[in-house]
């Protein structure tokens, strides 16, 4: 076998040569030159720098090199690249320095310019948040709130949700931390009503209303932050015909004189017995149920639009609130105000309120 070549000299690797780094050295230096922006001047970094790039393979034949022309030819590598980068370093400073200066320029506003004077608007939410309020209000009800980061056990076990609930997994609900911390983002305002029932004594009238968090995607119906308004009342003799005409008296104060909701029987571990609640149609009336001369596309010729549920409060609910649920009975029920607000002015695309469109907002006026 023969010994290593001791003796390499790497001048004449090519690409090595002071000669052929010096090349490399200048034309990058040129192509940073004539950069005339940063995209350019990117194209010309990758180009000259890159993996790809002359300086880039000539670094490699160092590997190639016996140790005793290592060092030397890593000497000589390393000043080229310094070289180049500092360049870079210098070019890049002027073009970000001109594109900053030019942005001023472009986008400068003249603040002492007179604008037309228009009209703004509150968010229509704002507006119908402050109507049911004030219909509940007038019925004796008290306003409610509770905070927006909830303990699971108010959120969920206080209401008869049980731990394996499909609720309660990450598909439904947003939790502070992990599954295990026992603080969520609430995923309705139920937890105000126990927050009502453990801090007071029945009679217990209140309404509920507030933001809520569901992990759904935003899309033209759903959004994973949106408004609900609840209404709890517990006291003596309490039945579903309360319920009922409860709803009714909302039901007309909201979409017109005359219009009723019904009732269909439901499920919800918090009531018992629960049901569906259906609108009538405000908009036909239910004059298009198997009418095809009067076709309505609100109702779908159905006379009736789903819009919350309710129930009677469920015995378990009140006692771990600490209320006997042999002496007091109660009902409960809830429904969004982004789906009332949409019946009410036909409103076709969530989106559209939770987007900040001034001309959106402005076709609600100010609302008062």
């Amino acid at each position: 076998m023969s010994a290593p070549n001791k003796s390499f000299d790497p001048v004449e690797v090519t690409t090595l040569s002071p000669e052929a780094l010096a090349g490399f050295v200048a034309d990058a230096l040129q192509a940073f030159a004539h950069a005339a922006n940063l995209d350019e001047l990117k194209e010309a970094r990758l180009a000259h720098i890159g993996d790809r790039s002359a300086l880039a393979l000539a670094n490699r034949e160092v590997g190639a090199l016996p140790p005793a022309a290592k060092a030397d030819a890593g000497k000589r590598i390393g000043q080229a690249r310094g070289q180049v980068n500092q360049a870079l370093e210098a070019r890049t400073a002027e073009l970000e320095a001109a594109r900053d200066a030019a942005l001023l320029v472009e986008e400068s506003v003249d603040v002492t310019t007179v604008m037309p004077a228009t009209r703004g608007g509150r968010h229509p939410l704002t507006t119908i948040q402050e109507q049911v309020a004030d219909v509940f209000i007038a019925l004796g009800y008290r306003v409610a709130e509770g905070p927006e980061i909830e303990a699971e056990w108010l959120n969920f076990d206080a209401l008869n949700i049980a731990p394996n609930h499909p609720a309660r997994t990450m598909q439904d609900t947003f939790f502070v931390g992990n599954e295990d911390s026992g603080v969520v983002l609430r995923t309705h305002t139920s937890p105000v009503q126990i927050r009502s029932m453990l801090t007071q004594q029945p009679p217990i009238y209140v309404i509920c209303p507030g933001r809520v968090f569901r992990t759904d995607e935003l899309d033209a119906t759903h959004s994973p932050v949106f408004h609900q308004v609840e209404a709890l009342v517990i006291d003596k003799g309490i039945t579903m015909a309360d319920l009922k005409g409860t709803l009714d008296h909302f039901a007309s104060s909201m979409f017109g004189e005359g219009i009723v909701t019904r009732l269909r029987p439901s499920y919800f571990p918090f009531t018992e017995p629960s049901a569906e609640v259906d609108l009538q149609c405000f908009v036909c009336r239910g004059a298009s149920i198997d009418n095809p001369e009067a076709v309505c596309r609100t109702c779908r010729s159905e006379g009736w639009i789903e819009w919350g549920g309710c129930g009677m409060v469920n015995p378990k609910v009140l006692v771990a609130c600490g209320i006997d649920p042999e002496e007091f009975s109660g009902f409960a029920f809830g429904m969004g105000l982004e789906r009332t607000l949409m019946f009410r002015h036909g409103i076709t695309d969530m989106r559209d309120m939770v987007e900040g469109d001034v001309r959106f907002t402005r076709a609600f006026g100010l609302g008062v």
